[in-house]
């Protein structure tokens, strides 16, 4: 293991304090010695002038670029990186986030000032995994993390076929009954041969099940009669060693339970974007419980319309999957009263657009648009 980590894990509510921090407005100060007055009584006295006081100001690093993962084995994966620039201060460390995706649980690592560590602890054969990394300086600021980089375990490091598959595009939702969704994708490759495909039914939070494996690139879902939170597909590609592939996009489906008109709203959610640049956005979500009776922990689901993705958050635990964010409370505001509201915030990036999502849901039920 390359470098001297300390490790720890979180659930994702945790990280909602740690988004907070990485957002905290920066401002840049110097701090300047005035120069002393020459002396006018002495013809050879010199004006001079004090060195200046070295600046404290807490100005982070740049963020880490090129994170790769240059070596990917059953239980270990080794990230290597470009050395982020120094703000302020000289920079002591990196701390790497990471994930198992369709999961609901954070680990972190750190490490001092290298660029390579491999990462073995919660790492297993045949899953996806989400990395970041951030740079921290010798004052404690700490840089944004690096955009995520997915990885995908082998099942076996000796062969003879240790390449997963591509990952399968494109799954979307096709004919759709009153019992039964049908799902399509487009087919992936490998280096020897796609076996087939294992469809999995994901609740948009906590859990992931297998729900069939077949050979070809559509399957027909049987509706569930209710879901906890969400009813999300997705698709791994399989070969004949056992490899699966990094996992396609997640659609929706419908589940049996949906009655055929829907009930008065019991929730109003609002969507504002409070700053938006060529590539980058700043928003807040605020959700009002307009019913009579209190909300006791709350989760709002919304889609982005465009190819938005949220790379940090404040005032809520928000993981974002395909296009489907999820939100959640942080504990302290998990009690809306009647006509209470609660406001969460999220800064993100986006490429071809940057359209406000049109439709959201509390705790399951849809919520009116404000």
């Amino acid at each position: 293991m390359t470098g001297v980590h300390s490790f720890s894990l979180v659930r994702r509510m945790g990280l909602a304090s740690l988004a907070a921090a990485v957002l905290a407005t920066v401002v840049l100060g110097t701090v300047l010695s005035a120069a002393p007055a020459a002396d006018a009584g002495s013809a050879s006295a010199a004006p001079t002038t004090a060195p200046s006081t070295p600046g404290t100001s807490p100005f982070p690093p740049g963020t880490p670029t090129n994170l790769t993962a240059s070596e990917v084995r059953t239980g270990s994966i080794t990230l290597t990186w470009t050395a982020a620039t120094p703000g302020c201060c000289a920079i002591t460390g990196y701390d790497i986030t990471y994930y198992q995706v369709f999961n609901d649980v954070y680990y972190s690592a750190s490490v001092g000032a290298v660029t390579t560590t491999t990462i073995t602890t919660y790492v297993q054969p045949g899953r996806q995994y989400s990395f970041q990394v951030a740079a921290r300086d010798s004052l404690g600021h700490r840089s944004r993390s690096t955009d995520p980089l997915i990885v995908v375990t082998p099942v076996t490091d000796t062969g003879p076929d240790t390449t997963p598959p591509s990952a399968p595009q494109s799954l979307t939702v096709g004919e759709v009954t009153a019992s039964t969704g049908t799902l399509s994708w487009s087919p992936s490759t490998d280096n020897v041969g796609v076996l087939g495909y294992n469809v999995y039914r994901f609740d948009g939070w906590y859990t992931s099940t297998l729900i069939a494996t077949v050979p070809g690139t559509t399957y027909t879902a049987s509706l569930p009669q209710s879901v906890p939170l969400r009813n999300l597909y997705y698709v791994r590609a399989r070969d004949a060693a056992g490899n699966v592939s990094i996992a396609s996009n997640t659609v929706e489906l419908p589940t049996t339970s949906t009655p055929p008109t829907s009930p008065p709203s019991t929730c109003r959610v609002t969507y504002r974007n409070q700053s938006e640049w060529q590539g980058g956005f700043v928003a807040t979500v605020t959700v009002q419980n307009i019913a009579t009776a209190p909300v006791d922990g709350w989760i709002v689901t919304f889609a982005f319309p465009g190819d938005q993705q949220v790379t940090s958050h404040w005032n809520a635990t928000v993981g974002q999957t395909g296009a489907t964010v999820t939100a959640r409370d942080v504990g302290w505001n998990r009690v809306l009263a009647p006509d209470g509201t609660a406001t969460f915030g999220v800064q993100g990036r986006w490429s071809a657009s940057d359209a406000p999502p049109t439709a959201f849901s509390l705790n399951g039920a849809p919520c009116a648009v404000g």
